[in-house]
C-alpha cells in the first residue's frame, strides 16, 4: 500500500512544504496492520514503557556526540544555532537537542503593545489546524481529531459545558521543534488536572485511523479564566498538553523571566501570554487550545489555509473535508477577541 504525502503550508513564505514525517514507515505498519491484526503488540507499542524505551534509543543512546556531528545535526534539521539561548558546547546528545532553550524574547517576538491585549498567541512551534465543535461552522470537526468529553474529562461537566459548541486549534509540534509550551493568554488558573492514558502517535495518520490519540493518550488541562483585570479577555480557554509516542515527560516550568525560577502552575496562579509553561520530554506531541463559543475569531491566513483543496492533507484525505495545517512559530499571534 503506497503511503499519502502530508504537505502543509508555511506561514512566513506562504509555500507548500512536503513533510518528511518521522518512522512513517513504522507507524503505517503500527495503525493499519498491527493495530488490526495483533491488538496485544498494539497495545504493547503505545505504553510508557515502549515509549520510553524508544525515547532513550533515538535520544540517548548516542550521548557523546561530537561538536560537527551536534553542527551536522543541527543542518539536517533546520535548526538555527543562532537562537539557542543554552551554551551549544554542551551539547551532548539529542535530547540536549531536544530540550534546547532559544532566546524567545528576541528571536520570537510578540504581537505590538497596541494589539497584545486582545490577542491569543501561539503556545508554541507548531503545525496547526483550527476547528470547530459547532455544526453550523465550515470548521466542524467534533469527534474528528478526538472524543470531545473523553478528551477533557467525562468527571469535568463544568468544562464539558463551558467549551460543547465553541472552537479549537490544534498544534502537532514534530521532533525538530522547540519543545517548550508557552501561555497563550493571560488570566488566573481556574484547574489543573492530569488524565492519565497510552502513548500513541500524532502522526497524522494515526490520526486519520480513528486511533483519537488526543483523547486517549496521557494529558494535563489547564484552564484559564482570562477575564480578569489583566487578562485576554476570551472567557475561559483550556490548554491540553498531550504526551505522544517517545514522550517521557510533561515537565511544568512556570518562567515570569526567560527560563529563570520555574515553578508548577496551580489553581488561583496568574499565567502571563508568551512566559514558557511546559516542556515536553523528548519526542513529538501535541498541544490543544479550547475556548467558549463565539469568544475568538482565528488569524485570516490560518481559516485561509485550512480550508486550501490544492495542499495533500493527509487530515483532508482522511476526514473528508479540506484540513490543512500551517506551520507557526510560538508567541505568534493565532486569535483576536471577538
Amino acid at each position: 500500500m503506497i503511503i499519502p504525502l502530508h504537505q502543509y503550508l508555511d506561514r512566513e513564505s506562504g509555500d507548500i512544504r512536503t513533510e518528511n514525517l518521522c518512522a512513517d514507515s513504522f507507524i503505517h505498519w503500527m495503525y493499519f496492520s498491527a493495530r488490526e491484526n495483533a491488538h496485544w503488540l498494539f497495545n504493547a507499542l503505545t505504553s510508557s514503557r515502549f515509549s520510553k524505551v524508544l525515547a532513550w534509543l533515538h535520544y540517548d543512546i548516542h550521548y557523546r556526540l561530537k561538536p560537527y556531528q551536534i553542527r551536522h545535526i543541527f543542518l539536517s534539521m533546520n535548526i538555527d544555532p543562532e537562537e539557542i539561548a543554552d551554551d551549544v558546547s554542551n551539547y551532548h546528545s539529542l535530547r540536549n537537542i531536544f530540550e534546547r532553550k532559544i532566546r524567545y524574547w528576541e528571536c520570537r517576538p510578540m504581537p505590538l503593545p497596541e494589539d497584545l491585549s486582545e490577542v491569543v498567541v501561539s503556545p508554541c512551534d507548531a503545525r496547526v489546524v483550527i476547528g470547530s465543535f459547532s455544526n453550523t461552522s465550515v470548521f466542524f470537526i467534533k469527534d474528528k481529531f478526538f472524543d470531545f468529553t473523553e478528551l477533557i474529562g467525562i468527571d469535568k461537566p463544568n468544562w464539558l459545558s463551558k467549551f460543547s459548541d465553541g472552537d479549537t486549534a490544534i498544534f502537532r509540534l514534530t521532533p525538530d521543534k522547540y519543545h517548550y509550551n508557552h501561555a497563550p493568554v493571560s488570566g488566573i488558573v481556574e484547574d489543573v488536572y492530569e488524565i492519565s492514558g497510552r502513548y500513541h502517535s500524532c502522526n497524522p495518520g494515526a490520526v486519520v485511523q480513528e486511533a483519537t490519540p488526543f483523547s486517549k493518550n496521557r494529558r494535563v488541562i489547564t484552564v484559564i479564566n482570562t477575564d480578569t483585570a489583566d487578562g485576554t479577555g476570551v472567557g475561559y480557554v483550556a490548554m491540553i498538553e498531550i504526551a505522544a509516542m517517545m514522550i517521557g515527560d510533561i515537565v511544568p516550568c512556570y518562567s515570569d523571566k526567560t527560563y529563570d525560577n520555574p515553578y508548577e502552575l496551580s489553581i488561583g496562579m496568574a499565567v502571563r501570554k508568551g512566559q514558557p509553561k511546559s516542556l515536553y520530554r523528548p519526542g513529538s506531541s501535541t498541544t490543544v487550545l479550547l475556548f467558549e463559543k463565539n469568544h475568538v475569531q482565528f488569524s485570516e491566513d490560518i481559516r485561509q489555509n485550512t480550508l486550501r483543496q490544492d495542499v495533500l492533507s493527509r487530515y483532508s484525505m482522511g476526514f473528508g473535508s479540506s484540513l490543512v495545517e500551517t506551520d507557526i512559530r510560538v508567541r505568534s499571534e493565532i486569535a483576536r477577541r471577538i
